[in-house]
C-alpha cells in the first residue's frame, strides 16, 4: 500500500508541483490550499505523513501542529518554511513538528526526509547493534536510566527525578539514545543515522537545534547539565 500524505500549501504553484511530485513517487496524496482544510482532511483520515507549509493565511502551519498534537495525534510533520533562523526552526520544533525543509528546496531533499520519518514512525523490532555501555534497565526490564533520567520506551514517557519531561517525537528518541548510551561520545554522523536516517551535512544546524532545545526541557537551576558538547565530535550525557 502507498504511503499517504497529506500537503497543505498555500502557494498553488508549489502545491501543484510537490503533489505531482509526490504522485510520481509513489505516494498517495491528498492537497489542500490551508490550514483548515488541512486539519478537516487530518480528521476525516489519518494520513501516513503531513507537510505543511509554516507561512499559510488563518490557521497556519504552526497552529495546525499544535493542534494536532494537543490531540494527541503523532503523525509525523514535516514543515516546508522560507525562515531560516534558528529561532523560527524552534518555533517548529516547539509547535511538535518532527523536521523541516527550508525554501527554495530541492524535491529529493524532501523525498529524503519523509523516507526517514517514516522509517521511525514505522513499528520495527528493536536491532540490538554493536555491544556498548548501555544504561542498565530496572528489573522489570521496562526502564532505562542513567545521569538521574529515567525513560519508558514502550509508553514513551521520561522523567527527570520526579519531574516528567513534555517532549516530542525526535527529542525523545534523540534522549533514548544519549541515555543508552551515557558515558559514550557520540559522533554527528552517528547521531544523524540513528535519529534521521541520514547524515544532513557538515553545515547542517538540525542537530544543534534539537539538543539546545532538549537541553532546556532537562535543565534545572542547581542541577548538573547533563548533555555535553564535544567540539569537532558530538555529544555524550553524563553529570558533571
Amino acid at each position: 500500500m502507498p504511503h499517504t500524505v497529506l500537503l497543505a500549501e498555500d502557494d498553488r504553484a508549489i502545491r501543484n508541483a510537490l503533489e505531482r511530485a509526490l504522485t510520481l513517487e509513489g505516494y498517495r496524496v491528498t492537497a489542500v490550499a490551508d490550514g483548515v482544510e488541512a486539519l478537516a482532511q487530518a480528521h476525516r483520515g489519518r494520513p501516513d505523513v503531513l507537510v505543511l507549509d509554516v507561512m499559510m493565511p488563518g490557521i497556519d502551519g504552526l497552529q495546525v501542529c499544535r493542534v494536532l498534537r494537543a490531540e494527541g495525534d503523532r503523525t509525523p510533520v514535516l514543515m516546508l518554511t522560507a525562515l531560516v533562523e534558528t529561532a523560527d526552526r524552534i518555533a517548529g520544533l516547539d509547535a511538535g513538528a518532527d523536521d523541516y525543509v527550508v525554501k527554495p528546496f530541492d524535491v529529493e531533499e524532501v523525498f529524503a526526509r519523509l523516507r526517514a520519518l517514516l522509517r521511525r514512525a514505522a513499528p520495527v523490532a528493536p536491532d540490538p547493534g554493536p555491544v556498548v555501555e548501555e544504561a542498565k534497565p530496572d528489573t522489570s526490564g521496562r526502564f532505562v536510566e542513567a545521569a538521574g533520567l529515567r525513560m519508558d520506551p514502550r509508553a514513551r514517557r521520561a522523567w527527570r527525578g520526579g519531574r516528567e519531561l513534555e517532549l516530542t517525537r525526535t527529542e525523545f528518541e534523540l534522549l533514548e539514545l544519549l541515555i543508552r548510551h551515557a558515558g559514550i561520545v557520540l559522533d554527528h554522523s552517528t547521531i544523524y543515522d540513528r535519529i534521521w536516517g541520514y547524515d544532513f551535512g557538515p553545515g547542517s544546524k538540525n542537530l544543534a537545534v534539537y539538543v539546545g532545545y532538549l537541553r532546556r526541557k532537562l535543565d534545572e537551576p542547581g542541577a548538573p547539565q547533563l548533555i555535553h558538547t564535544v567540539r569537532g565530535v558530538g555529544y555524550v550525557l553524563r553529570e558533571g
